[in-house]
């Protein structure tokens, strides 16, 4: 695995998004003992970070993950979860983040990021609380996603003696934003792209500059679309997997470099 730096910590360049592993917006527990095993089998391969919400599967995603996790050294792991839209105050964050800690059965969060704005936020407050939650060692880092550029800014005022540490976003080939790209370089800020694969869009044949690069380097399309990720300097990858094979897949586009033109030539696959 390689690492890049977020604030004081290493984060892998590869992580696992568990967006309906455990359920949607409700739990589902047809698929419990899978879901533990392909956590498992992630942690096994070198994936130690692992992205989650209170939202998936109503908390209990986080509950599959506490078991998951409990036979494996947690200072070794990053764990990030993530708080609702509809907890975007002081106390309710507070409240939310330690109901999240418990179903987790972790004493702390490596990453806790505002998972997206909600109509009624209290943005000032929201960042004051993780403030506080940072200061006492609850949470390591402090993320944002789904924001704005104008409410990143925002954000970081609201912050008096911590950083925002992580923008998270959705990036990949074909969904770009390069201005909230420019803010994280210029401050100094982790990238953390989901749907990196553009919901397996970029894992299959048909976009010819993918195909053919795939062909050159005898990598998936897939490998392709997260090298190219990896590739820029802040940038790191939550990729959801509900197979070995796919976390397997996921961890071959580690470890190697394709020639600049062809780094070129994708990051202008748009145009």
């Amino acid at each position: 695995m390689e690492y890049k730096q977020i604030g004081n910590a290493e984060i892998p360049v590869l992580g696992l998004g568990t967006w309906e592993i455990g359920g949607r917006f409700e739990a589902d527990h047809s698929q419990k003992q899978n879901s533990i095993e392909i956590i498992k089998q992630a942690i096994e391969l070198g994936i130690t970070h692992i992205d989650t919400s209170e939202i998936y599967g109503n908390g209990f995603t986080e509950e599959l993950i506490a078991e998951a996790i409990s036979s494996f050294d947690r200072k070794k792991l990053f764990i990030t979860s993530k708080v609702w839209s509809n907890h975007l105050n002081y106390d309710a964050t507070i409240k939310a983040l330690h109901s999240s800690l418990k179903r987790l059965k972790t004493d702390y969060l490596d990453l806790y990021v505002i998972h997206k704005p909600g109509k009624d936020m209290d943005l000032k407050g929201t960042m004051e609380a993780l403030g506080h939650l940072n200061e006492q060692n609850l949470i390591r880092a402090i993320g944002v996603s789904n924001l704005t550029e104008q409410q990143i800014s925002d954000a970081q005022k609201f912050l008096n003696n911590s950083r925002i540490s992580a923008v998270q976003n959705e990036y990949n080939l074909l969904k770009r934003d390069e201005e909230i790209i420019e803010l994280c370089n210029k401050n100094d800020i982790l990238f953390i792209a989901y749907r990196p694969l553009k919901r397996g869009q970029l894992a299959k044949p048909g976009i010819p500059l993918l195909d053919r690069l795939a062909k050159k380097y005898n990598k998936t399309q897939s490998q392709i679309a997260l090298n190219w990720l990896i590739s820029k300097p802040k940038i790191v990858a939550i990729p959801k997997a509900t197979k070995k094979e796919h976390l397997q897949d996921n961890l071959g586009s580690i470890g190697w470099k394709m020639e600049d033109q062809d780094y070129e030539a994708l990051d202008k696959i748009n145009q």
